[in-house]
């Protein structure tokens, strides 16, 4: 026998770890595959809830802004609605 051979003991042991690194990273990448695909469908909104585009043209409609602001703050929502990768 080698003196280097030691009954494989360590061999076990070595074995339980790889296994448990297989299902940490299945695990993770099943988590990971949910928010990605999670991330990329569009959030529904609530029955009645209105988008910020939506608010902001009532608001124009009833007066409350001027054409420039509404202009203004409708190009800050477009934006910032792509910069986030929301569609709009």
């Amino acid at each position: 026998m080698h003196w280097w051979y030691t009954d494989g003991w360590w061999w076990g042991w070595f074995m339980m770890l790889m296994m448990a690194v297989f299902w940490i990273a299945v695990i993770a990448g099943i988590v990971l595959l949910i928010r990605w695909f999670a991330v990329r469908t569009p959030e529904a909104r609530p029955a009645g809830e209105e988008s910020a585009v939506e608010i902001l043209r009532r608001r124009y409609a009833r007066g409350e802004l001027t054409r420039e602001q509404f202009q203004e703050m409708r190009r800050d929502i477009e934006e910032t609605g792509r910069a986030a990768g929301e569609a709009i």
